[in-house]
């Protein structure tokens, strides 16, 4: 069952600049531009675009801040310009730059204000919370200003305040934007549980498409406020035409290795890397290679996934 759901979804904005001295001239910018897609309960979805592609209007329009200029838009069930109330029970929010936290009481006080703002039954809070403390380690911080937690503990104890009161959906927008190396894997590794085991639904938006690849089962890509590609890494891959790397280390210098389904592209002495499609399977070029020349040493690079959407951007822009 389609949790999210948008059809045709458009929004403008009019803009006025400056033409001359005296005069300012108007004009209509389309953030979104026909957005089509439905999201089912429980997914985790990807939702990745360059600055300025309509990444956080859509957000804001799917919380309810922003109405929709055309279109139709339901989540959890109800039109959420209409029913913003209703659906603020029912989505959880985390903006990487922002907090929801007060900043001078401890963190706390603060899951406190968020029981008594969403009526969360006593039981229902503290079990939810006890699961979050246990989770993102938040045990030592509770007493702790939120003004004096560091970055990464004030964005775990963030994600704790939005999943209180068990929202349907979770909206990410940064979630891991200036964390370290542990505190992104903390995170990561929490909103995994809760996407396997409570059933929440997660719409991440990040700049850092490792994320993506370590969270999401589902991508889309959004460019000048249109839908370029919806599916999965896979399917993003071959979208943008991306290339696995093989590494070899040969015996000695040799001249390029030469074999079917694969490139050299670089040779350093004994060392050649060799690229192939990144759909395809890497055992038949390790065989090829393993059959015809003296190995020392070999590895499989996988693309990174930031040159794939750049291609992809580069392509959309041609077209």
């Amino acid at each position: 069952m389609a949790l999210i759901e948008l059809e045709d979804v458009r929004r403008s904005f009019t803009v006025r600049t400056r033409t001359g001295r005296l005069r300012r001239e108007k004009r209509e910018v389309h953030a979104v531009d026909g957005l089509t897609f439905d999201i089912e309960a429980g997914a985790c979805v990807g939702y990745i675009g360059p600055n300025g592609a309509g990444k956080s209007t859509t957000i804001k329009m799917l919380t309810g801040i922003l109405v929709p200029s055309s279109g139709q838009l339901r989540v959890a069930g109800v039109d959420p310009a209409r029913e913003r109330t209703a659906l603020a029970r029912r989505i959880g929010v985390v903006f990487g730059q922002r907090t929801t936290l007060w900043w001078d009481l401890p963190l706390r006080d603060s899951y406190e204000l968020a029981r008594r703002i969403y009526r969360i039954p006593d039981a229902r809070y503290r079990a939810n919370l006890d699961r979050c403390v246990e989770l993102l380690e938040l045990g030592g911080l509770l007493d702790t200003p939120v003004r004096q937690l560091s970055l990464g503990q004030r964005m775990r104890g963030d994600l704790a305040a939005a999943l209180l009161h068990d929202p349907q959906v979770l909206y990410l927008d940064e979630p891991t934007i200036g964390l370290d190396v542990v505190s992104k894997g903390r995170v990561r590794e929490f909103l995994r549980q809760v996407n396997r085991e409570q059933g929440t639904t997660v719409l991440l938006t990040t700049h850092d498409l490792v994320d993506i690849e370590q969270l999401c089962d589902r991508v889309m890509v959004i460019d000048h406020g249109r839908l370029v590609h919806d599916g999965d890494l896979a399917g993003l891959h071959a979208v943008g035409m991306s290339e696995r790397t093989l590494v070899v280390d040969l015996a000695e210098a040799r001249p390029p290795i030469e074999v079917a389904g694969a490139r050299v592209v670089k040779v350093d002495g004994p060392r050649q890397w060799l690229a192939f499609p990144a759909q395809q399977s890497a055992a038949p070029v390790v065989a090829a290679v393993a059959e015809r020349y003296p190995l020392v040493d070999l590895s499989v690079r996988e693309p990174a996934i930031e040159d794939v959407i750049a291609k992809m951007y580069a392509r959309v822009a041609i077209g």
